[in-house]
């Protein structure tokens, strides 16, 4: 989920100084590296993006998102493959709708290294990780933005969005439907999990119900491909929800503080925010496997 990184000439000029079964007796140990890995895929939510971070764009390790929380208490080794930017049709496809990724990849590195999609260096880790514990992803975001995008020119922007949206809503879940069942169909028999989004401002009733409906798309599929739901949207409105932050989650802290206005933030989780999620699905992933046992 990202909306800052479409300034990628202004980065790649900074990077040009930078060298560019259902029980636990199901899981066999036949990868002599990883024992108990997860794979976590999206979008900037889950590389733990960072707003005009500058220089530190030429290393990925200075991007912590949730999968690094997450791996450490459930004791994984987790494997990031998100990329800034990404839309459900670009996961799909070289040529899909894309909000960025593909010119993030350009110019600075992600976690991992491929030049396929994210879904075919999926289903090559799962192949050649059988023993894979988790697989989380969360991603449909930049399929809105793309929309409120291409929407900015109109006259009536409000009125183009709520014109546009079903369609766009729709196309996310069938994306997400592919995406599961192609994970699902390499054999790979974990627990798959999807990550929702949290609301940026839970006093905002307009705002709250977009994020809704787009939870609603991301895992409209989740029950068909035995794929669980991890609710980040409920833990971060019961983390806003005190006196002070008022259904804020900036004024709770867990948004990065923007560079013009640090009384102001982004869209992307700060590192208190990036524990809480990874914390919701470390819980989720404890309660799936329990309820297999």
């Amino acid at each position: 989920m990202s909306s800052s990184h479409r300034r990628m000439s202004v980065l790649a000029v900074m990077l040009a100084v930078v060298t560019v079964g259902a029980s636990a007796a199901a899981w066999a140990d036949d990868d002599p590296d990883t024992h108990r890995p997860y794979l976590a895929l999206g979008d900037s939510v889950v590389f733990g993006y960072i707003t005009q971070a500058g220089f530190e764009y030429g290393n990925p390790d200075n991007f912590v998102g949730y999968p690094g929380y997450a791996a450490q208490l459930l004791r994984l080794t987790s494997t990031n493959a998100s990329c800034p930017g990404e839309a459900t049709s670009g996961f799909l496809s070289p040529t899909g709708a894309d909000n960025g990724c593909r010119d993030y990849r350009q110019a600075a590195p992600l976690h991992v290294t491929y030049s396929s999609t994210q879904l075919l260096f999926a289903e090559g880790f799962l192949a050649r990780h059988r023993n894979t514990r988790l697989v989380t992803i969360g991603i449909g975001a930049n399929d809105v933005f793309i929309l409120q995008g291409q929407c900015a020119s109109s006259p009536n922007p409000q009125q183009c969005i709520g014109a546009g949206l079903p369609a766009v809503l729709a196309t996310i879940a069938q994306n997400l439907e592919s995406i599961l069942f192609a994970l699902r169909a390499t054999g790979f028999r974990g627990v798959l999990m999807i990550v929702n989004y949290y609301s940026i401002d839970y006093s905002d009733p307009v705002g709250t119900g977009l994020t809704q409906l787009l939870n609603q798309a991301i895992t409209e599929f989740a029950q068909a491909n035995d794929a669980v739901v991890a609710d980040v949207f409920t833990a971060f409105r019961m983390a806003a929800s005190n006196p002070f932050a008022g259904g804020q989650i900036c004024k709770a802290g867990l948004l990065n503080a923007s560079p013009q206005n640090q009384l102001t933030c982004d869209v992307h989780p700060s590192q208190s925010g990036q524990k809480l999620i990874g914390q919701t699905v470390a819980s989720t992933f404890r309660a799936a496997r329990w309820a297999d046992e």
